[in-house]
């Protein structure tokens, strides 16, 4: 049963609230129809507890106000996780009072699974991770957040709502191609020293830790010291992306091109390669390096052609 409802606040009453009211008026008319002071004591005694659930309740939304949002990588149709700041304007021992939240984000074309939020940290700030699902790539606009509590008895559920203009980024979902695309043109290697056992690429002075197998004879007797081999090995470079916005018109056909370049850029960032990222449009070439920027140019990208493309990868030189 909702007693009120307004922009801000909302009271209504649970199904445990509706019997335990009903039961304090059973026992109000009682008491007025028998005169027994017993049932009169239990009557007060009733009504001070439902007086003091609501106002408990009313205390545990009081003072808390959003700090920031950190959207990290939330990708479309793929389960990431929001971090909502809240900060306590109470002071002292306040702080650490015991809330028993409900979180209810509402957010443009996505699903955020409510979280809960006990109590409030000494430090004055908490943070609640919220698990979000968005539908599509881009912008997505965060309307309110609802504080909901049923503390401390479960009698009355109080809700606060708390307008918020914030937008997260959406980034495109990471589709990992079934096979390399015909563009594919291989990825470039390049040779690096290391510590390793393929092919010798010269000496060095032994160091505590060297093992005796690895000692360079001939080069220990030319400079009566002892020195060891060390060798060379293959590292991948870096991956290279292409996108043609020039060549792709709006729909399905581009977003899939959008979702198999994020899926290149979440394997080079599991693997450990750098990555870059060249975009052509309309105002020119523009070179993206790094994930984080790569996977945000893709988010925002927008098909300025009618027919479709193909994106390339190459090595970086």
């Amino acid at each position: 049963m909702r007693l009120w409802n307004d922009r801000r606040l909302r009271l209504s009453l649970t199904g445990l609230g509706a019997q335990y009211l009903l039961a304090l008026l059973a026992v109000g008319a009682f008491s007025v129809n028998t005169g027994n002071n017993l049932l009169y004591l239990v009557f007060s005694l009733m009504l001070g507890l439902f007086l003091v659930s609501g106002i408990l309740s009313r205390r545990a939304l009081q003072g808390l106000k959003v700090a920031g949002l950190e959207e990290g990588n939330l990708f479309a149709r793929v389960r990431g996780g929001l971090r909502l700041r809240l900060e306590d304007g109470a002071r002292g021992r306040a702080r650490s009072r015991i809330r028993g939240l409900e979180l209810h984000l509402v957010m443009d074309e996505a699903k955020v699974e409510p979280s809960f939020m006990g109590a409030s940290s000494r430090s004055g700030e908490t943070t609640v991770i919220l698990q979000t699902r968005a539908e599509r790539r881009g912008w997505a606009r965060l309307r309110s957040l609802e504080l909901r509590t049923r503390f401390p008895f479960g009698l009355l559920e109080k809700s606060r709502f708390i307008e918020l203009d914030h937008s997260v980024l959406v980034l495109p979902h990471p589709r990992t191609p079934p096979a390399q695309p015909a563009s594919w043109r291989g990825e470039g290697h390049r040779t690096v020293a290391q510590e390793g056992t393929s092919s010798p690429e010269g000496a060095r002075p032994l160091r505590l830790g060297d093992t005796p197998a690895r000692v360079h004879w001939k080069r220990t007797a030319q400079r009566s010291q002892p020195w060891v081999r060390t060798f060379e090995e293959e590292r991948p470079l870096g991956l290279h992306l292409r996108l043609d916005l020039s060549a792709w018109g709006p729909g399905r056909p581009f977003e899939r091109e959008l979702e198999r370049l994020s899926g290149a850029i979440l394997q080079a960032r599991l693997t450990k390669r750098d990555i870059s990222l060249e975009i052509q449009g309309t105002e020119g070439t523009r070179e993206i390096h790094g994930h984080a920027a790569c996977w945000r140019a893709l988010a925002l990208a927008q098909a300025a052609g009618r027919g479709t493309g193909i994106g390339g990868e190459a090595p970086l030189s």
